[in-house]
């Protein structure tokens, strides 16, 4: 029966595309029990603090490639960086299951972002395998995709982590699952990783198309020697309705993961210093219940809103939402039992469709500021900025967390309030930035 369970549960919930964009981050709900067990901190406030570089490394790794990759899709085409991107994850994923200690952890991780190059690239095919009419629907959906793995990656790794302590009957603690408490989700996403790089040999190449089509006349030769004219890094800068929107995104996306981070890590901390005790399996099934809601709001209820209101001002109306209800975070702490379950569940899942709402909104601003033609060195300068912004996220958010955790007994936002209170000023920075004069409207 346990066996059944399992697999229903690994079926229904850890088999997403969007799992797999950012199966980069399933590390998030335990990896505070991760780095507990490396035993590299000699307290347990400082927990928070080492975690938060593992986090770091990813995207670390991420900014330092993201420009490259687009240069190498934009020669190459589309499909070979895909493969590339699911070949790493099949590779780094499992070693990474193999860590003994620390250091070995952060390089694997920091190699995982370095050799992945397929998140940018993902969004440029989603533009050129849509019509023009569909290319906003396309990029809502990598965004959605984004989310929902950023959802559903912890959550696997909740329920699946340390295996031998939660199925000792089918795991024993001198097996390979035993001895490597954190492999069996890892190699869960290498298996499924796997799979997907294999079915992605099929998929059609994109770029030679368009460059057939740009070529068939001696007029088309010359728009697209004026496009690539007007494609240099130097006319993007100088895009400011383009890099204003990147920059908002970069804001909220930092204001994303040290929020990702920070909620799983609060959640594992002790009573006694403001958290709320949950297990590795409690935010698990946290996790996985504000996935499927995220699911259900953005297939049904999203292009709703963004036809009535537009995308600047759906992604205005989440920022300002998302503050009152962050406020309240450190005052769940002092519930218990069904009413706590119930609030946390609530707010995890209002708190993450105002999130990817945002994310998803200012994706589509940034992309409405360019031609078509101009979209993958744009989305190259994006994925390159947003990874330096989200490399900042973990390793801040715990290190902040850490330190806000010692804070118990002052008279000023103690403890968990403190936390909040700066994720909130993220926040606000982020709705501020999308009025004018900084914010401009896009062009198209």
């Amino acid at each position: 029966m346990r066996i059944a369970q399992v697999v229903k549960w690994i079926v229904e919930n850890g088999f997403k595309p969007g799992y797999l964009l950012k199966s980069s981050f399933v590390y998030g709900s335990w990896c505070y029990v991760l780095v507990r067990d490396f035993n590299i901190a000699e307290k347990e406030e400082d927990i928070s603090y080492y975690a938060g570089f593992v986090g770091s490394a990813y995207m670390i790794g991420r900014a330092l490639s993201s420009v490259l990759w687009g240069v190498v899709a934009d020669r190459y085409g589309r499909k070979p960086i895909i493969i590339l991107g699911t070949s790493t994850v099949v590779i780094f994923n499992t070693i990474f299951g193999f860590s003994f200690n620390y250091w070995m952890a952060i390089i694997t991780r920091f190699l995982l972002g370095f050799l992945n190059g397929i998140l940018g690239t993902i969004k440029a095919y989603a533009c050129e395998i849509f019509p023009q009419e569909y290319q906003a629907l396309g990029l809502s959906a990598t965004s959605t995709s984004w989310g929902i793995g950023l959802i559903i990656g912890p959550a696997l790794g909740g329920f699946l982590a340390q295996p031998a302590e939660k199925f000792p009957s089918l795991v024993s603690s001198d097996s390979l699952f035993g001895r490597f408490p954190y492999l069996l989700p890892y190699l869960c996403i290498s298996i499924f990783a796997f799979v997907v790089t294999i079915i992605a040999i099929w998929l059609p190449e994109t770029l030679h198309i368009h460059k057939k089509a740009e070529l068939e006349s001696a007029s088309d030769v010359r728009v697209a020697q004026d496009e690539e004219k007007d494609s240099t890094l130097l006319s993007l800068l100088k895009n400011w309705p383009l890099m204003s929107s990147i920059i908002v995104y970069c804001v909220f996306s930092l204001h994303d993961t040290a929020y990702t981070e920070i909620f799983s890590l609060w959640a594992e901390s002790p009573k006694s210093l403001g958290g709320l005790n949950y297990t590795t399996e409690d935010v698990g099934i946290v996790l996985s219940i504000t996935g499927v809601c995220l699911l259900l709001f953005h297939t049904a209820f999203f292009p709703i809103a963004v036809r009535i209101f537009g995308p600047l001002m759906v992604a205005r109306i989440s920022g300002v939402l998302s503050i009152p209800l962050l406020t309240a975070y450190p005052y769940i702490a002092l519930l218990s039992g069904f009413i706590l379950t119930f609030t946390l569940n609530l707010a995890s899942i209002v708190k993450n469709i105002l999130s990817i709402s945002i994310i998803t909104g200012t994706v589509m601003l940034q992309n409405k500021a360019v031609d078509q033609h101009q979209r993958g060195a744009a989305n190259g300068i994006a994925m390159t900025l947003q990874a330096t912004f989200n490399a900042i996220g973990p390793s801040c958010g715990g290190t902040l967390l850490s330190w806000s955790l010692k804070r118990q007994n002052v008279a000023f936002l103690p403890g968990a309030h403190m936390i909040f209170f700066l994720l909130n000023i993220i926040e606000g920075l982020g709705v501020l930035l999308t009025f004018k004069p900084f914010f401009i409207a896009n062009r198209n």
